[in-house]
Order: structure tokens, then sequence, then C-alpha cells
């Protein structure tokens, strides 16, 4: 049960990572991942990060089809753990990498304050949805009806 959420964990952040970069970064060119250099540096650092996404994507790919294979799959908590994977590299995006060490914004030249709410709120739905789902996964597993635990 905990294998299953933990890998779809990494493909949510992955792909969270992957939707940060691609809407943000490319199509609407808001910013970097780090922006207190150069625009070459920020270039590379969203190299660096598209490189650690797709890895993850992957490997957590690789984790989940092994997990099916073997029959120890189960669907809710690998959907409660992507939810929880995504909204926790949202958060640790949104707190950490922007307020802590402000390698960058959401958007520059505008109060940052409204998309700091929006982006961290969306976050914290992502984790308290994952959750839930997840901790109904746990108590399904562990009924009577599904003595693997």
């Amino acid at each position: 049960m905990r294998t299953s959420a933990l890998a779809a964990g990494v493909i949510g952040a992955a792909v969270m990572a992957a939707v940060d970069e691609i809407v943000f970064h490319q199509l609407l060119g808001w910013h970097h991942f780090y922006d207190r250099s150069t625009p070459t540096a920020g270039l590379l650092s969203d190299g660096l990060l598209h490189a650690a996404e797709l890895l993850a994507l992957v490997g957590g790919f690789f984790w989940f089809a092994d997990l099916r294979r073997r029959g120890d799959l189960v669907p809710s908590a690998a959907w409660g753990g992507a939810l929880l994977g995504a909204g926790a590299f949202q958060l640790f995006d949104g707190l950490v990498n922007h307020k802590v060490f402000r390698l960058h914004q959401v958007r520059y030249g505008v109060d940052v304050l409204p998309y700091d709410l929006v982006w961290n709120s969306a976050g914290a739905l992502l984790l308290v949805v994952g959750a839930v789902i997840t901790r109904r996964a746990a108590r399904r597993h562990r009924s009577p009806a599904h003595p693997r635990g």
C-alpha cells in the first residue's frame, strides 16, 4: 500500500514539475528555475530541472509498472500518492524555492502576493485531497476483506 503511494508520489511530483516548467518557464516565460544570474544560467537551470523531472517520471513509472506486474499495486493509494507528490512539489517550490532561497518568483513586475496565494493554496489542496484518499485507501486495505497489509 505504502509503496503504491510512494511510486505514484514520485510521478506526481515529476508531473507537477513538468507543468510548472512547461507553463510558467516556457509558454508564459515568467521565470526560470534560477533567476538570480544571467539568462544563460536561467536556461541551464531549466534544463537541469527538466532532466531531473524526466528521470523522476521514468523512474516512478518503472516502479509503478513493477508494482502492477507483481500484483502489489493499490490503485487508490497510488492516486492519493500522486496528489501528495504533486502538492508536495508545489508547496516546496512556492515556500522554499520562492521565499526561503529566493531562486525565482512566480512572476516579476507585479504584486506576487496573489500568485503566491493561489500557487501555495493549490499545493495545500492537492496535499489534503491526496492525504484523504491515501488514508481511505489504507483503511480499506487493512479491512478484513483485504487481509494483505
